[in-house]
């Protein structure tokens, strides 16, 4: 395995045994990061391929490098999570020009959120307040904005308004306002004792670093993470088999409630009758939940791997398909 991208997979025995009952096709393992999750889906269902996809280049290596054993039930492309469904066109077109069947049936999508441990860990990539680097936290490092456009181009208050939709209410305005104090910010160490000293010392003392969520807000505003996520959810739905599955795992409360609230939609059918009344609206779902609520990684895990602590899990399935035109049981690879 590619050591530059070594990680472990966050509650992967869980993913394993969630996609136990997808039927044989084509898992879409949409943030595939160093290949963990996938090498285990492989490992474990033979009747599965992983299409991968991820917009670090880093990643990509590694996770082609990682999973070249199993080799055409591997394909690993670059790009971000809201392409996958130009990616899946573009995967079936391959596989019928090759001479393999072309309709292949997607048996999951899988999303694992946030920031993994290499990125943070690598101290020129510019995510983690700990290691003074440059200003970049992009996760594709050779496209968009980084870091220090937001913080020196944004207006004080479009960083309140990021830093408060991030989790950062209660020193939001003091925080932006001692970083436009503050301009030029080059690098994360001044960033983060930017950060430091606009909080009352009181305040600094409790709580974890004082930076954590405000690195946390420009990372999401640099990646665009919750506006992609939003169209890649939409897109995992309408491409899933009857069966499939979706699985996410969300680090941060905003992409947690952003995925909370789309399979609520989709498993009620967007009914709008009131709760605990029958649905009367005519509302028709095609999905349903796996598990009420989210899923949390255990106490060994956590253990083992701080950074999985703030992990939630949440699964959807696919009950019925009344699209047009689209695969149904029976018709996969």
């Amino acid at each position: 395995m590619n050591q530059a991208f070594a990680h472990e997979p966050v509650m992967a025995a869980e993913v394993v045994d969630r996609l136990s009952p997808v039927p044989p096709g084509l898992v879409i393992d949409a943030t595939v990061g160093g290949g963990g999750h996938a090498e285990a889906v492989l490992d474990a269902y033979p009747h599965l391929s992983v299409l991968g996809l991820d917009r670090d280049p880093t990643a990509v290596a590694a996770a082609t490098d990682r999973l070249a054993r199993f080799g055409a039930r591997a394909t690993i492309r670059h790009a971000r999570f809201d392409q996958l469904a130009s990616m899946l066109a573009d995967e079936m077109a391959r596989r019928e020009s090759s001479g393999g069947p072309g309709a292949v049936g997607v048996s999951a999508v899988l999303f694992d959120l946030g920031v993994s441990s290499p990125q943070l860990d690598t101290a020129e990539r510019g995510f983690s307040y700990r290691r003074d680097a440059p200003l970049d936290m992009r996760m594709d490092p050779t496209a968009g904005r980084t870091a220090a456009a937001v913080v020196n181009e944004f207006s004080e208050d479009a960083l309140v308004e990021l830093f408060v939709d991030n989790g950062e209410g209660r020193f939001a305005r003091r925080i932006a306002r001692a970083v436009v104090a503050a301009r030029p910010i080059t690098t994360t160490g001044e960033l983060a004792d930017v950060v430091r000293e606009a909080i009352p010392a009181a305040t600094r003392r409790t709580g974890g670093h004082p930076a954590r969520r405000v690195f946390q807000a420009i990372r999401i505003a640099v990646n665009e993470e919750l506006d992609q996520l939003g169209r890649a959810m939409d897109d995992a739905l309408d491409v899933l088999g009857l069966g499939g599955r979706c699985i996410v795992i969300a680090y941060h409360s905003g992409e947690d409630r952003l995925v909370k609230s789309t399979f609520l939609t989709a498993s009620t059918g967007g009914c709008t009758c009131p709760p605990g009344l029958p649905c009367v609206c005519g509302a028709d779902p095609a999905f349903r939940l796996v598990v009420r609520g989210a899923r949390r990684p255990t106490s060994d895990e956590v253990e083992r791997n701080r950074r999985s602590e703030a992990a939630r899990l949440r699964v959807i399935e696919r009950v019925a398909d009344r699209r047009p035109g689209t695969l149904h049981e029976g018709e996969v690879a």
